[in-house]
This record gives C-alpha cells, sequence and structure tokens, in this order.
C-alpha cells in the first residue's frame, strides 16, 4: 500500500500527518482552525486519500504557521508515499462547480512543483480562518509535493463556495493522477525514465 508518515515539529508547529493514497476517503482532521479542517477533510472525501492530521500551532499569533506547515507535512507525506511514481496517470483536471461557483483545477505529478493561482476572495475571513491563507497553503502543498498546480475560479460569489471547490477540484484532479494505470503499471511516466 501507498502510505506515508510525516512528523514535523518547529518552535511554531507540531504535526503528524499519514496519508494512505489507496484509502476510501477516511479522514481524522485536527488542526484548531475550524474551516480549514473542514477543507481538509474535502480534500481527503474527495480524493480518496485517507488523511489523518493532527496540527498543534502557535494560534496565539495567527494561522500562519499553522497553515503553511500543515500543507508541507501533507505535501511531503503524499510525495513520499508516491515514491518513484511508477505506474500513475501523473496527470489530472477537474471542473468543480458548487451552486454559483465554479472552479478548474489542473495538476502534474512532475517534480517541478509551481502554483499558478486565479482565485479571489470578497471578504477577509471565511470561519476563523483568513482567507489570504488558501493560497498559501495550495502554494506549500504543491511545492512540498512536487507537483505542478493551477487553480482558477472561473464563476464565483459566494466565498464559502469558493474555497471549497478548490478544494474539491484539487481533489478530483489528485484523484486521477495518483490512480495507477493498468496498462502501463510498471513504469515511470516520463520519457526520462524519472520524474
Amino acid at each position: 500500500m501507498r502510505t506515508a508518515t510525516i512528523r514535523r515539529d518547529t518552535s511554531e508547529t507540531k504535526i503528524a500527518v499519514t496519508v494512505n493514497l489507496d484509502g476510501t476517503g477516511s479522514y481524522r482532521v485536527s488542526t484548531g482552525v475550524g474551516f480549514f479542517d473542514h477543507m481538509l477533510e474535502q480534500l481527503s472525501r474527495h480524493s480518496l486519500i485517507d488523511l489523518d492530521v493532527e496540527t498543534v500551532g502557535d494560534l496565539h499569533i495567527d494561522q500562519h504557521h499553522t497553515v503553511e506547515d500543515t500543507g508541507i507535512a501533507i505535501g511531503e507525506a503524499v510525495a513520499q508515499a508516491l515514491g518513484d511514481k511508477r505506474g500513475i496517470r501523473r496527470y489530472g483536471d477537474a471542473l468543480s462547480p458548487m451552486d454559483e461557483t465554479l472552479t478548474r483545477v489542473a495538476l502534474d505529478i512532475s517534480g517541478r512543483p509551481w502554483l499558478v493561482w486565479k482565485t479571489e476572495f470578497s471578504q477577509k475571513r471565511l470561519g476563523e480562518m483568513d482567507t489570504e491563507m488558501f493560497k498559501h497553503w495550495f502554494h506549500s502543498f504543491a511545492q512540498a509535493a512536487g507537483i505542478t498546480l493551477h487553480v482558477e475560479t472561473l464563476h464565483g460569489e459566494n466565498n464559502h463556495h469558493i474555497a471549497e471547490s478548490a478544494f474539491k477540484g484539487l481533489a478530483r484532479a489528485l484523484r486521477q493522477a495518483i490512480e495507477i494505470d493498468p496498462r502501463k503499471a510498471d513504469a515511470i511516466p516520463s520519457t526520462k525514465g524519472v520524474l
């Protein structure tokens, strides 16, 4: 099974993450930021990646370190669980509608991390989460996982819907990309022979 556990302890956060790429979308998430927990639960449920996240961060300062370091730890766990990436489909994309909102997510598990982010929010907070932290989480995750990631909200007014459609879009694109292609289960999906 493609699983990994990452522990990340700094003076700002203490994080334990376990992923199972071949799971059923079961999750146990606790970061101390309720809306962030809700988004990570969506990521797990719709990617079918089992996700266990326990983050204790310096929330008395702000959410920055908690959100950033959790993104790094989840990204590192996904990268470790993928191993040499043999047999994966590598690419994934999704159009993620949620009521009036439509977000497009496309990704390449390339080993070349990059984020293109074309998503905006009209309010500063959702629940207790600062909306500027969404882009930061996607960036941290993409960097640590080694993923080229494009996220673009094509339509959207409700900030909750915008955030949720981005996470669900990532989940569905990731599900495609990490799946084993039965036609090439023994091959690295690159003409270079390595990703």
